[in-house]
C-alpha cells in the first residue's frame, strides 16, 4: 500500500477533455433530431398549445429521475452515462420512432383504410419501433461499457432514463394536441392520466429489456446470456403492445381493466425485481470487501455500512450532521469508490472485463484511493 499505483482512480471527479469533445458532438446531433421532432410536434398543435405540452410535460420529469436515482444506491452510474441514455430516449428514439411509424401507417393505409394505418401503428409498428429504439442505448452501454452495466439493477436505471426522455417528448405531443383540441379541461384530463396514473408505462416496458441485459451480465450460463436479451427485449414489445391495443380496440372499459388487471400487477412485479436485484447488490459487496475487513483495511462499522442501503444512508447522513457537505462528499465517495473495487473484484472472477484491463493495477487503485478517504474520514472524526 505504500507504492503508488500505476493508476490513478481520484477521491474526486475527474472531467476528461476527449469526453467532454464527444458528449458535445453526440449532444448536438441529438439536439438537431429533437429539434426536428419538436418542429413537428409545434406545426401539429400550434405554437400555444405547443408551449403548453411542452410545459406541462417537463413537470414532474425531475420527480421521475430522482425517483430512479435512488434506485441506484450501491454503485451509482456515471452521470454523462445517465444524461445519455436520457437524451438519447428524449431526442433520437423519438426521430427515428416517428419517421417509422408515420412511414409504416402511410403504407397499411394505402393498401387498406385510414384505420387499418392507425391500428398497426400503435399496435404493431409503435411497439417494435419504439421499444427498439429506446433500448438501443442499453445494448450500446452493454458491449461497449461493461464496467459500467454490471446488473439488473443497471438495467433498469439505464433503461428507465431513456424511457422518461422517450416519455416527455411523447407527452409534448399528447398535451400539445389535448390543449389545441380540448383546451384546458381535456389537457388537464390526459396530464392527470398520462403524468399521474400511467407515468411508469414506458419505463416499466423498457426495463424489461433492462432486466434481461442485466441477467445475462449477471450469469455465467451461455444460454442466459443469448436468451434473455432477446426475451426481454421482446417482453417489453408484447407489453407495450397489450397497452396501446387496450386502448385501440377495447375503448374506455378494456383500458382501464388492462391497467387494473396487467399494469398494476407488473408495476409491483417490477418492485419485486428491483428489491431482490438490490439484495444482490448488496451481497456483492459484502462478499467481495469481507477480504478488507479481515485484513483490518475497514473497521466493522464500515463493513456493515456498506453492505447495506440503510448503513450507506445512515452514514451519509453522520458525516453531513458531523463535518458539513465537505465529509458528506467525502463519505459519498468512499460508498462509491468501495462498491467500485468491489464489482471490479466480481467481475474479475467472473472474467467480465476487457482483455486488455490490467486487473492489478485497478486493484491498486481503488485501495489507494480509499486509503486517501479512509485516512480524512476517520480523521474528521
Amino acid at each position: 500500500m505504500n507504492e503508488s499505483p500505476t493508476i490513478i482512480i481520484r477521491t474526486s471527479p475527474q472531467i476528461s477533455a476527449i469526453r467532454i469533445v464527444l458528449v458535445i458532438a453526440a449532444t448536438l446531433v441529438a439536439l438537431v433530431l429533437g429539434l426536428l421532432v419538436l418542429l413537428v410536434i409545434g406545426i401539429e398543435t400550434g405554437p400555444i398549445a405547443f408551449i403548453l405540452g411542452l410545459f406541462t410535460a417537463t413537470i414532474p420529469v425531475p420527480l421521475y429521475i430522482v425517483l430512479v436515482l435512488w434506485l441506484d444506491r450501491y454503485e451509482a452510474e456515471p452521470l454523462w452515462m445517465l444524461a445519455t441514455a436520457f437524451f438519447w430516449g428524449a431526442f433520437v428514439a423519438p426521430f427515428f420512432a416517428f419517421l417509422l411509424n408515420t412511414t409504416s401507417q402511410g403504407v397499411v393505409t394505402a393498401l387498406t383504410n385510414a384505420n387499418a394505418g392507425e391500428a398497426f401503428a400503435a399496435v404493431v409498428s409503435a411497439p417494435i419501433v419504439e421499444e427498439t429504439g429506446k433500448a438501443l442505448i442499453l445494448y450500446i452501454f452493454f458491449f461497449w461499457k461493461k464496467e459500467e452495466f454490471d446488473g439488473v439493477v443497471d438495467g433498469i436505471v439505464y433503461a428507465s432514463m431513456s424511457a422518461l426522455g422517450f416519455a416527455m417528448t411523447e407527452n409534448i405531443l399528447y398535451y400539445g394536441k389535448a390543449a389545441s383540441e380540448g383546451g384546458g379541461d381535456a389537457l388537464t384530463l390526459v396530464f392527470i392520466l398520462r403524468g399521474f396514473f400511467a407515468p411508469f408505462s414506458h419505463p416499466l416496458f423498457t426495463s424489461l429489456t433492462g432486466i434481461g441485459l442485466g441477467l445475462a451480465r449477471q450469469s455465467n450460463n451461455i444460454a442466459v446470456k443469448l436468451i434473455t436479451p432477446v426475451v426481454g427485449l421482446m417482453m417489453a414489445i408484447f407489453m407495450h403492445s397489450i397497452w396501446n391495443g387496450s386502448a385501440v380496440f377495447g375503448g374506455g372499459a378494456v383500458f382501464v381493466l388492462t391497467y387494473i388487471v396487467v399494469m398494476v400487477p407488473a408495476f409491483i412485479i417490477m418492485l419485486i425485481v428491483i428489491a431482490l436485484a438490490l439484495r444482490r447488490e448488496g451481497q456483492v459487496v459484502r462478499e467481495f470487501l469481507v477480504v478488507d475487513l479481515q485484513r483490518g483495511f475497514l473497521t466493522q462499522e464500515e463493513y456493515k455500512q456498506l453492505g447495506s442501503i440503510f448503513g450507506r444512508m445512515g452514514s451519509s447522513f453522520n458525516a453531513f450532521s458531523k463535518t458539513g457537505v465537505k465529509g458528506w462528499r467525502s463519505r459519498m465517495r468512499f460508498n462509491q469508490l468501495a462498491s467500485e473495487l468491489a464489482f471490479h473484484r466480481s467481475r474479475v472472477s467472473r472474467g467480465v472485463h476487457s482483455a486488455t484491463l490490467d486487473v492489478q493495477a485497478h486493484e491498486s487503485a481503488y485501495l489507494h484511493a480509499l486509503q486517501n478517504l479512509i485516512n480524512e474520514l476517520r480523521g474528521g472524526k
